[in-house]
């Protein structure tokens, strides 16, 4: 029977992951930035850009949403430590989608590097 990490491993095997080194040129050829971690782990901290879309909605929302149906569009994909963010780059690539790259340790090789993260501010009510 096969794990989680069994999983990730062989999705790892199938798309392009790319360094964090590498990230900033990739985001910034990108047409799409995606976060797939859980809305609760995109407000704690996201890459300047980035669009939520959770591991478990990913292909309903890109199944139904007019503006994700091109299968040219660039992605760039992330998640906390990329597990989420390579299967979503497995599913997007069977899916059609040809310019599909994932960022190798996710947001936590990115706040490692130093790189700035985007934590939005919640509204007082004083």
């Amino acid at each position: 029977m096969k794990t989680a990490h069994d999983l990730v491993i062989a999705a790892k095997e199938n798309i392009r992951e790319i360094t964090v080194a590498d990230a900033d040129e990739a985001i910034g050829s990108a047409d799409l930035l995606v976060d797939v971690r859980e809305p609760d782990e995109y407000r704690a901290g996201h890459v300047a850009g980035a669009i939520n879309i959770p591991r478990g909605l990913l292909e309903f929302k890109f199944s139904n949403d007019d503006a994700l149906i091109s299968r040219d569009l660039n992605i760039v994909l992330y998640c906390k430590n990329s597990g989420r963010a390579a299967l979503s780059a497995k599913s997007l690539a069977e899916m059609g989608y040809l310019h599909v790259q994932s960022i190798s340790g996710g947001i936590e090789a990115w706040i490692a590097a130093n790189k700035p993260v985007v934590t939005p501010s919640l509204p007082t009510f004083e």
